[in-house]
């Protein structure tokens, strides 16, 4: 009997030195969530996967989430103590996110590690990521809605000429007017189209907001603000060379299909519509900067990206250079070459991959001069909600001729300065 119970202890013993080696050795599971298209998913699992290959001591677990509900299922799980070590934000969603306290500093970080120069990255981007001189994303790209998409062959066959960087308001008016065209009182091909009203409010020297980076009220009704929301308006309803959303709807298609299809001649938008372009084959293409307001004055809105640790992780050291991976050189590169980002890495949005490329665009390299002039949109927890909630909507139906701005102003200022005085 003493016989059978040593042995018994002889394998069990055996068996958890066995396993304590292979625990040791086994590498450490670093668990990333993000969001982004089927594009953005391969250049993510192509960059993790070439760098794991020198990095067999740790494995990435990468947790795919779709766009919609993404912040609440994250919050959501790290509630229930289900944290991932790493999470993927756009510019807007981190302002969110860190007034929930989530994030660790990278600063401690950066200032330890030689392969980390923050003066390689845009000053725009690391300062939309940076508080009180804690940071708290490393920038992936920068993404300036500065790109005005125009069908090259289209302007040519028309005798209209091809916009150039420095162009302005008149000018964008002007050839939308001469690619607009009508059959039978109907406009079967637009002259222009964009969803971003708010480029056109700071070329006109205006404003969302009283302080970007603390704001309290909604600056929308200011002079220079209703100069640019008004010009948009105008686009739409006295020169009818701009569809209303509520025609859009009726079209049933959307803008990327209007301008493949050639049914519309200029498209603004951002830097991320290019590799579903890149497909058309019936007509050439190119990018202008958008034009200039009143004065000469410039502003774009902006997105971007970055990756940042959760102070819940239990391998802040590994979690640092996974990060380092996904928000570095070589990811960046690939990104570059896809067209679908421009790079936060100023070496590389300068470069051959991205600037220097002979792939379409040809004038992709304007939006290095771009970033000069975004404009963030408000840092304050409640800003998306206040934007999603009361003034998208409002002005919706301002654009497609049911209220009048003024009305909708005056209706969606005192509920959003209510939201802004809370955080």
């Amino acid at each position: 009997m003493r016989k059978g119970y040593f042995l018994i202890f002889l394998i069990l013993l055996v068996f958890s030195l066995g396993f304590g080696r292979r625990t040791a050795k086994s590498p450490v599971p670093i668990r990333v969530a993000y969001w982004g298209s089927v594009e953005e998913i391969k250049i993510i699992e192509r960059t993790l996967r070439e760098w794991e290959r020198n990095h067999p001591n740790i494995r990435v677990i990468l947790q795919h989430t779709p766009t919609s509900g993404y912040k609440q299922k994250l919050l959501t799980r790290i509630a229930g103590g289900d944290a991932p070590d790493i999470i993927f934000s756009e510019v807007n969603d981190f302002v969110y996110f860190k007034s929930k306290g989530i994030f660790l500093d990278l600063m401690p970080f950066v200032e330890k590690d030689p392969q980390i120069n923050l003066q390689d990255y845009f000053p725009q981007i690391i300062n939309r990521f940076m508080e009180n001189g804690r940071l708290y994303l490393l920038p992936r790209d920068i993404a300036p809605f500065a790109c005005v998409y125009y069908n090259r062959d289209l302007f040519e066959k028309e005798g209209v000429p091809l916009p150039t960087d420095d162009w302005d308001w008149e000018g964008l008016l002007q050839r939308a007017i001469q690619l607009t065209k009508r059959e039978d009182k109907r406009v079967v091909r637009y002259g222009f189209y964009s969803i971003f009203w708010e480029n056109f409010v700071y070329s006109a020297g205006g404003s969302l907001v009283d302080d970007p980076f603390h704001p309290h009220r909604l600056t929308l009704n200011s002079p220079n603000s209703l100069r640019g929301l008004k010009f948009y308006i105008d686009l739409i309803q006295k020169y009818q060379v701009m569809p209303s959303p509520q025609t859009m709807v009726g079209l049933q298609m959307n803008a990327l299909q209007m301008f493949a299809s050639g049914r519309l001649a200029m498209y603004a938008s951002g830097i991320w519509e290019t590799p579903f372009f890149r497909k058309i084959k019936s007509f050439s293409w190119d990018v202008v900067m958008f034009p200039k307001g009143p004065g000469g004055k410039r502003g774009f809105g902006s997105g971007g990206s970055g990756y940042g640790i959760l102070k819940f992780t239990k391998y802040p050291k590994e979690s640092w250079e996974v990060l380092k991976c996904l928000a570095g050189r070589r990811g960046q590169e690939i990104l570059a070459e896809s067209g679908l980002a421009q790079p936060a890495f100023k070496e590389i949005a300068f470069g051959p991959l991205f600037a220097g490329s002979p792939l379409p665009p040809t004038n992709k390299k304007m939006l290095n001069e771009a970033v000069k002039y975004i404009v963030f949109e408000p840092a304050h927890p409640k800003w998306k909600e206040a934007r999603e909630r009361y003034l998208e909507p409002k002005l919706e139906l301002v654009f497609s001729g049911k209220i009048s701005l003024e009305k909708a102003l005056k209706e969606v200022t005192p509920l959003i300065n209510s939201l802004l005085e809370r955080r």
